[in-house]
This record gives structure tokens, C-alpha cells and sequence, in this order.
């Protein structure tokens, strides 16, 4: 609705209101205070962190290495925070939030457990009137969206979920308090990544552990080397290095591919990626062979060879037949790091329910009852069940745009975005983490984060250096990024994957590879040839 004459009299005026206080909302609010904007923050979390605020569940933890998980743009920022370990865990991430916040001083202008519900766009004063749940009316320049790439979790999914008479948790807002599951029958739903951070660090404590598996997952083992003074020096002196790299691999990451298939011979090729798995990180997947992403061959060989490892580990025929992926390639979805999850499968109180063929038909007070009849007793169910991934954080707001236009309706139709930094239709509203811009899927997120939020920053520069007010795609410009996002996607083999990389995991979304897949450099590349050349897939007045 259009507001008022008297709202937009009382409303708070500022020049911009930024969605979200995770990595990309904290240093997108630094950056427009820095350039002398008034900026108001808001975030349903009851204090900063984003992803990592809301993710407590138990085994949260870093898959980057903590020293390339973080800001890159003041050497002091970086080098005054020390990690603990490799792979730190979710309180100490939270921890390193924290600092930041208080280092650059930025709660001073986020409001805290509150949720945008609306943000519409006035034609006629070129601004939007953004309002929360808690009665705050704003009259802003810009609507900067920083609210994740999987932040809206999926819930409600199975029928009958509030007659379960046991204590019933998402992974994606786990009490901050923690869940007691020690001794007691745990059901875990879900074997992604979170799944699989959850289960295999309950599994010593619980009296029984219920696994429900429905699409298996390539895994690698994680190597976790605590860092003492000796390991932070070390990774500090490499500042130069790493801010000078990282925005310019294909992930994002310190490594990139550096091995041909084609160059190789099948020795060669066996000793690479034996010496690369024995890393204990991503590198197996983001730093071996590219071809993984294009060529069937090499998918399958790469792929065996972790289907491999992993039987070796599982040993028995049931668990390999419920826990080892042959339906989809090495890499073409979300590839876990794990410390020990598939010996759990081996202990005597655990028990792996496979159902893709059995699913879960219904709860009931007494726990979970599957399609054959089957009901499973539990006294705790903890449900690890994925997010409507990059368009959901803003689907769930009433964001209008120019003539009233429904971003939500929208990309129920087809998910479009220019760059995955703004929308055509919708003047003034830029984002990070959305669809056709590197994510999640295939970001290092802070390497990404940090370059969007800075092409955001830039673009407002340079609108009021030259006195205009309003920034929009072209039609044609963002048709020509759909088209180009579509011809890199669909040259891999990931596009024939069904994940939620597609939004295969929502019913009925539109498909399309939601993360932009030309790699991280190409995509900074055309970012800043868009901003050199004047913007001219965007129309600004």
C-alpha cells in the first residue's frame, strides 16, 4: 500500500535501511556510514551474526578455513582477531561477529528482534516506505538487501507435526539454551551438511539415535589442527597474499584448480587426489580437476573414487546402499565436511531409516510414523530439512516495486535478477546473496559477501557524485545476465542435478541454478567492467 500522507510525514527519514546484521549486513552498513549516508539495520536475531546467530545447533562449525572466512578490507581488523582452530565452531564465529560489531561500532544503528515486513516503492518521490513488525515506519532512498542466501528455512513439512508430544527443534533457529538429548531417543530428519554436523556430535550421548536418510551425500573428512600463536602468526603474515588471491579464484577460496584431466596420466591422476583428499578440507572439490563440472567422465572417476573411501569406512552392504550417492555426480551438490559421521552408523544405538522409499508419512505423539506403517518411538526429533534458498528471505516480505509489481510473484514465475545485485522494476533495491550471483553453493561467502556489498557501495557512490537519485536494471539488461547465467550453468553437468542448488528442494519453484557458476574472478571481472563502462545494463536518474 502506498503510505500516507501523514506516514510519510512521521516516518523516520534516512538514506538507507539495510536487511540483515551477518557478514554482509555488518560491513554493508560500515561501508554507507563511511560514505556519509544516514543507515538504519534491522534484524529479527536478537544480536549480530546472521547465519551464525541462528545456527546453534550442536557441531556448527566453518567448512573455509577461519583465515579466508573473514573481512579483508583493514589489515588491523584482520590481524587484531585470532582463531583458535582451522575450522572453528559456531560460538566463536559468534564471537568474532561480536568484535567486529564493537570494533567499527555498528549496533548504535541496528535495531534488534525485529522483522521488515514490507518495503514498497512510491514512484512519485522515488523512495521506499519500509515498515517492521514492530511499528517502525521508514522513508528511505535505498533498500539494501543483506538477509543470506539460506535464511529462510523450510518448516512444516510433514503432516501432523504438532501432535508429537516429544520436544521438536530446527537446526535452523536451535534454542540458545541447547537441547537435552543425553540418554533420551533422538530422531535426526536430514543428512545434509547441518545433518551431518549434528548427528555425528550427539551420537555419543544420546540413549538411541534415528537417522532419517533420503538423499545420500558424498563426504569428506575433515582435518581440524588447532592454531597456537605459532599457526596465527603464520596465516597473519599472509594478509597480503590472501586479500591480493582470494577475491580472484573461482571459489572464492586460497585454492583453485590447478590440475587437466587430460594432462594426466591415470597414475597421476589417482596420486592427485589421493594427496588432495588426505587435506582434510574442500580442496578435493573446489581445487582438483574442473572438468568434475563438466565432463561425465570425470565426474563418474572423481566420484568413485570418494564412493570408495567411503565404503571402506561403512563396511556394511545396508548402510552403503543408504549413505553412498550413484545417482548423481562428485561436487554437483553441497559437499560436506564430516569428523567421524560415518563410523556412527556403526554403534550399536544407532539405527539409519532410508526414505526415499519409506518417507515419512506423519507424526504422531509417540514420534515418527513412515508411508509402511512403521512408527518410530522418540522423545526428541531435531529437523535438519534445508531452506527455500535464494530468493526465500525476500519472498516472505511484501516487497512492491515500480506499479505495485510483487517481487514474491515474480520469482514464482521465473527468478531473474540482474547480477543477482538488484531487480528490474524495482528502483533502489540492491542485494547480496540472491539468485545469479556467486553464493553459497560455490562461494567461499565472504570473499563474495564483501565484493557485492562493495559494488553496491560503489553504484551509490557514483549515483550522488553525479547528482541522480535512482538505480535500475534495464529490461534488457538483466535479460542478457539471465541468458549468460543460463549458457555458463547449463555448459556443466550440476544443472541436471535435482538439489536445492535449483530450488529442487521447494516444490514448485521455478528452476534455474540459483548461484552463478562462471567462478568468482569472472563474476568480479564483469562486475567491475559494468561499473568502469557507466552501468549500462541499468538506467540511472
Amino acid at each position: 500500500m502506498a503510505p500516507s500522507t501523514a506516514e510519510v510525514d512521521t516516518a523516520e527519514r534516512v538514506d538507507a535501511v539495510v536487511l540483515g546484521a551477518g557478514v554482509a549486513g555488518l560491513y554493508q552498513l560500515h561501508q554507507l556510514r563511511e560514505e556519509g549516508l544516514t543507515v538504519r539495520a534491522f534484524d529479527a536475531a536478537g544480536d549480530v551474526g546472521g547465519t551464525w546467530y541462528w545456527n546453534r545447533y550442536p557441531g556448527a562449525r566453518f567448512d573455509s578455513e577461519a583465515y579466508i572466512y573473514q573481512y579483508l578490507f583493514d589489515e588491523s581488523l584482520y590481524k587484531d582477531w585470532s582463531w583458535t582452530e582451522k575450522f572453528p565452531g559456531q560460538p566463536e564465529i559468534e564471537r568474532w561477529l561480536h568484535y567486529v560489531a564493537d570494533r567499527l561500532d555498528l549496533r548504535k544503528d541496528i535495531t534488534f528482534d525485529t522483522r521488515i515486513t514490507s518495503a514498497h516503492y512510491d514512484e512519485e518521490r522515488r523512495r521506499w516506505t519500509v515498515r517492521t513488525d514492530r511499528g517502525h515506519v521508514l522513508d528511505t532512498q535505498f533498500f539494501v538487501s543483506c538477509a543470506g542466501m539460506l535464511s529462510a528455512p523450510l518448516t512444516n513439512q510433514f503432516a501432523d507435526q504438532d501432535s508429537f508430544a516429544g520436544q521438536l527443534v530446527y537446526t535452523s533457529s536451535y534454542p540458545a539454551e541447547g537441547v537435552d538429548v543425553v540418554g533420551k531417543r533422538v530422531g535426526v530428519v536430514g543428512i545434509g551438511a547441518t545433518g551431518i554436523q549434528v548427528i555425528q556430535t550427539i551420537a555419543p550421548t544420546v540413549g538411541h539415535l534415528t537417522v532419517f536418510a533420503r538423499t545420500p551425500q558424498y563426504t569428506l573428512p575433515m582435518r581440524n589442527p588447532a592454531f597456537g600463536p605459532a599457526e596465527q602468526e603464520a596465516y597473519k603474515a599472509r594478509f597480503g597474499e590472501l586479500r591480493s588471491t582470494i577475491p580472484h579464484t573461482f571459489t572464492g577460496f586460497e585454492y583453485d584448480f590447478q590440475h587437466v584431466w587430460e594432462e594426466c596420466t591415470p597414475e597421476q591422476r589417482q596420486d592427485i587426489l589421493e594427496e588432495i583428499y588426505q587435506d582434510g578440507s574442500l580442496k578435493l572439490w573446489l581445487a582438483s580437476f574442473g572438468e568434475i563440472f563438466f565432463s561425465e567422465e570425470v565426474s563418474e572417476e572423481v566420484s568413485e573414487f570418494v564412493r570408495a573411501k567411503m565404503r571402506a569406512r561403512l563396511e556394511d552392504p545396508h548402510l552403503i546402499d543408504v549413505l553412498v550417492p550413484t545417482d548423481y555426480g562428485f561436487g554437483t551438490h553441497r559437499v560436506p565436511l564430516e569428523n567421524g559421521y560415518l563410523e556412527v552408523y556403526r554403534q550399536d544405538n544407532v539405527d539409519l531409516i532410508g526414505v526415499r522409499d519409506n518417507p515419512i508419512a506423519r507424526f504422531r505423539p509417540e514420534g515418527v510414523e513412515l508411508s509402511d506403517g512403521t512408527v518410530v518411538e522418540l522423545d526428541v526429533v531435531i529437523l535438519a530439512t534445508g531452506f527455500d534458498a535464494g530468493t526465500g528471505s525476500l519472498s516472505r516480505i511484501d516487497v512492491r516495486g515500480r506499479d505495485g509489481r510483487s517481487l514474491s510473484a515474480e520469482w514464482s514465475r521465473d527468478i531473474r535478477t540482474t547480477m543477482g545485485l538488484a531487480k528490474h522494476g524495482f528502483p533502489n533495491l540492491l542485494t547480496t546473496a540472491t539468485p545469479l550471483a556467486p553464493s553459497a553453493a560455490l562461494c567461499n561467502m565472504t570473499t563474495c559477501l564483501q565484493q557485492q556489498t562493495e559494488w553496491i557501495t560503489g553504484a551509490i557512490r557514483s549515483l550522488r557524485a553525479e547528482g541522480k537519485t535512482t538505480i535500475e536494471p534495464t529490461a534488457e539488461g538483466e535479460d542478457a545476465w539471465v541468458t549468460h547465467h543460463d549458457e555458463t550453468a547449463n555448459a556443466t553437468i550440476v544443472t541436471k542435478t535435482d538439489s536445492w542448488y535449483l530450488g529442487s528442494n521447494v516444490p514448485g519453484k521455478p528452476r534455474r541454478l540459483l548461484s552463478y557458476i562462471g567462478g568468482v574472478g569472472t563474476y568480479r571481472q564483469r562486475c567491475e567492467e559494468e561499473a568502469a563502462m557507466g552501468y549500462p545494463s541499468f538506467v540511472r536518474s
